[in-house]
């Protein structure tokens, strides 16, 4: 993952005497968008950075704040009909923002009715659909406002252009695969001034080139363009940079809803950038969480759900092995930070008969202030025990060969526990 700059750095680390970073605000772009009367949107507010990622449940409202900020920035591609007013509106659409270093721009209308569009010079916008992408990748533009837009936006479209047309993969997967070549030239010609929407960028590519395409999305926006996108990959998501996660919700009396957390403290960067990998950044696409220690229990509690009857992946959880008890806190916060309901099991350590150490005490104590009570689960005075284990070697293998065949009955009442709390946050509206 690409650096940040040493000026974006040090305003960071600045914020709040030191104690807390903020978001970088984008040197191009829209800083802010609120979106009012449209689709699930009945009035949603955000402010988006150089790079902002839509992650949320399918329905959410993703895909209607990309082609929001599309009508904003390019209203002669915009075609608003009955259908696209929100429910529980007043009939009324209006999608206003401001650009850095330009100012507010505004898009009313009230369909069938004309379309009102107010303020500056909106900058060159590409938006590429998940439907097209395996075929022509990116949606009709309206015409260009002036000869500041015209030229980037040509050059990206040119671009996008040779790639998808003179590559020799004529799979129906191909588009998608030469979108990663057209942003690499993108890059390497220096192309800036373009605000790139996407529907799902993962769609077609193998992990790798997932990964590889996120690193290129963030120099293209690092670059002097705007990079927003709706994705269901943890590879597009960076617990290091949560300030550029926009967490997307539907509610049935309020529609769509957004939140932005704050991002994490400098005392956490580097831990985060070391702790959280592909597997353990699922738990932002998760309904619920469920926080445990290490690779024991992610490899047992699954046989626990299935001995109940229920299926992990149909529930929405995700098991976390923080890699130490010492690291529960740490993703705890990112749990809270993130709207993500959790629930954290951890060892006791106490001795049969004795007061576990001060160090140990201090640890539980946090873990339980940060969860609250309803939010945890000790096994005491560890997992292995708990879960009927003999001894503590070959602990995977143990759990594995105890669990797998395990009735509900059977069930020991701490796992039992740990399973029902984390379904239930799982199952709630």
């Amino acid at each position: 993952m690409d650096s940040v700059s040493a000026h974006d750095d040090e305003r960071r680390r600045s914020a709040i005497g030191g104690s807390r970073p903020v978001p970088a605000s984008p040197a191009f772009g829209l800083e802010r968008l609120r979106v009012r009367g449209f689709r699930s949107a009945l009035d949603v507010s955000l402010t988006p950075g150089r790079l902002c990622a839509f992650v949320g449940e399918a329905n959410a409202g993703k895909s209607n704040l990309l082609l929001a900020v599309r009508a904003l920035l390019d209203p002669q591609a915009a075609q608003f009909s009955t259908d696209d007013v929100a429910p529980n509106g007043d009939g009324q659409i209006v999608i206003d923002g401001r650009l850095a270093g330009i100012g507010e721009l505004t898009l009313t209308t009230r369909p069938p009715g004309p379309l009102h569009h107010s303020g500056q010079q909106a900058p060159a916008v590409a938006f590429l659909p998940g439907e097209l992408r395996t075929d022509v990748l990116i949606a009709p533009a309206g015409e260009p406002g002036g000869a500041h837009v015209a030229p980037a936006l040509d050059r990206f479209v040119t671009v996008l252009a040779e790639q998808s047309g003179g590559g020799a993969d004529s799979s129906a997967t191909g588009p998608a695969v030469s979108f990663v070549g057209a942003l690499e030239a993108c890059c390497n010609l220096d192309v800036r001034g373009v605000t790139l929407l996407i529907e799902e960028p993962e769609l077609y590519l193998r992990p790798q080139a997932q990964r590889y395409l996120y690193r290129l999305l963030r120099r293209f926006a690092d670059a002097g363009n705007q990079v927003m996108y709706s994705t269901h990959s943890p590879s597009f998501l960076n617990v290091a940079r949560l300030e550029e996660i926009a967490l997307v919700q539907r509610h049935s009396d309020s529609g769509t809803s957004v939140l932005q957390p704050e991002p994490i403290s400098p005392d956490d960067d580097f831990r985060v950038l070391t702790e959280f990998d592909a597997e353990r950044s699922e738990l932002f696409l998760s309904r619920a969480a469920l926080l445990v220690e290490g690779q024991t229990e992610k490899l047992a509690l699954p046989f626990v759900f299935d001995a109940l009857g229920h299926d992990l992946d149909h529930e929405g959880i995700s098991i976390v092995a923080c890699g130490g008890k010492s690291n529960i806190p740490l993703f705890a916060r990112v749990c809270k930070a993130t709207g993500v309901p959790f629930v954290a099991a951890y060892d006791s350590d106490a001795p049969a008969g004795k007061r576990p150490a001060y160090s140990t005490r201090l640890l539980n104590a946090l873990i339980a202030d940060i969860a609250g009570p309803e939010r945890i689960v000790v096994f005491a005075p560890d997992f292995e025990a708990a879960a009927g284990l003999s001894g503590h070697r070959h602990k995977p293998e143990q759990a594995w060969r105890r669990l797998q065949a395990l009735r509900p009955e059977q069930i020991p009442t701490p796992l039992l526990d740990a399973v029902r709390r984390v379904l239930a946050l799982a199952r709630e509206p």
